[in-house]
């Protein structure tokens, strides 16, 4: 999918999702801000309880057809969950052929929960760099659940979104000049196309992705950088199941003992997988392995107090992994990169995975190391190729190891 904002109307046109029925009067001010501030704007219904106290160019029938299904049906079923995952579907459809049609330019949100729900599948169908903007009191909690993988931009409501004030003019009244001043002032493309390199890293791995970002970024290519927190994790898989990362530089795989461990910045059981499934080169290496993440150490889980442990700030505590741990991670990193099919290198650094493995650091441990390198390498496949370094993961040998990887796969594949 390629969103081309602007490029059908001269003027920019913002479109606003939102159940015309319960919020009305506050997509008639969303409207009305927009067309004074030189927009055009056009309006979806997604509601399916009372009529429409507006008239919207984008009518909930047309939003439950797009969706496969019709809205007396959806209606009738008296399933409000039903129906908000069906209007959900068929504005994200909407939504993504307007977008790709060069019909709209930016799309915004404002609701509570169900209008939450519905702004993030829509965001989920618009790339990156598309301006979407959602105003909703869900904006004040947890709100993984909804950004995902997508720069969706919350604001919170403050209020509910329920008719207009002092507080919902002045929040919406910011949410659509925030909306407007992207759709006018967006930056421009640099008119390169170079290969996408997806690069992984954590705080204790930043050496090594540094330098690889570096040489590669000389070598001709767009590094990517994501934070392997959980939510990078998964922002690096949706961007390379999408087709839009030509090669995946995993050097911190972290997130998989999260996943297996229950840490906090488990980026689900699929990590280590898009990329495999659609043939991209892999360049692996074992990038903060010897931790699992928590929280804060007052709320580490009580199984663990007695375990190695690391205060990494007040808000952050690692556990290093002991070597039936790693031993298990070894297993399963060979697993997916046996399961790709695509070329692929894992680059082993054997005297330490993070800069709190190396001689003198807390979870220097050389007994847990070997576990989980012999784990790995005893279970790979003939046709992935291995590196062993006798260094640490952030020795400059482990990122031009891996640079030098990456580019003779993408020369294999012909990237």
């Amino acid at each position: 999918m390629s969103n081309v904002a602007g490029a059908q109307h001269e003027r920019p046109c913002v479109l606003l999702v939102g159940a015309l029925d319960t919020k009305g009067p506050e997509f008639e001010f969303l409207r009305s801000e927009g067309l004074r501030l030189g927009c055009d704007v056009l309006l979806l219904d997604v509601g399916v309880l009372g009529a429409p106290a507006v008239l919207a160019d984008f009518p909930r029938e047309a939003v439950a057809d797009a969706a496969g299904a019709e809205l007396g049906a959806l209606v009738s079923t008296g399933d409000r969950s039903v129906a908000v995952s069906a209007m959900a579907r068929g504005a994200a459809r909407l939504a993504a052929a307007l977008a790709d049609e060069g019909r709209i330019d930016g799309v915004i949100g404002a609701g509570g929960s169900n209008a939450a729900y519905v702004m993030a599948r829509v965001s989920e169908r618009l790339d990156v760099g598309f301006p979407k903007v959602l105003v909703s009191t869900m904006a004040s909690g947890d709100t993984a659940r909804y950004v995902g993988s997508t720069d969706l931009t919350m604001m919170n409501s403050v209020v509910d979104v329920n008719g207009l004030n002092r507080v919902t003019r002045s929040v919406l009244g910011n949410a659509i000049h925030a909306v407007v001043g992207m759709v006018t002032s967006r930056v421009p493309d640099d008119g390169t196309d170079r290969p996408v390199a997806a690069i992984s890293m954590f705080g204790v791995t930043t050496p090594c992705a540094s330098r690889i970002a570096s040489t590669l970024d000389a070598a001709g290519l767009e590094p990517l950088s994501f934070h392997a927190n959980g939510a990078g994790g998964r922002s690096l898989e949706a961007l390379a199941g999408s087709g839009a990362i030509q090669v995946v530089v995993d050097m911190t795989t972290t997130e998989l003992a999260d996943e297996l461990f229950g840490g906090v910045c488990s980026a689900g059981p699929d990590r280590l997988t898009a990329a495999g499934r659609l043939g991209v080169p892999q360049v692996v290496s074992l990038g903060a392995l010897d931790m699992i993440n928590f929280g804060a150490a007052a709320a580490l889980p009580e199984h663990l107090r007695g375990r190695l442990w690391h205060e990494h700030n007040p808000e952050v505590t690692l556990v290093r992994t002991n070597a039936e741990e790693c031993a298990e991670l070894g297993g399963v990193l060979a697993a997916r990169l046996n399961a790709a099919l695509g070329p692929r290198t894992v680059v082993v650094p054997a005297r330490g995975f993070s800069a709190l493995s190396v001689p003198g650091e807390p979870f220097q441990d050389p007994h847990a190391d070997r576990a989980l390198v012999d784990a790995l390498l005893g279970a790979l496949d003939d046709d992935v190729t291995s590196v062993v370094l006798d260094v640490d993961i952030n020795d400059p040998l482990v990122a031009d190891a891996m640079s030098r990887a990456t580019l003779s796969l993408m020369e294999e594949a012909r990237v």
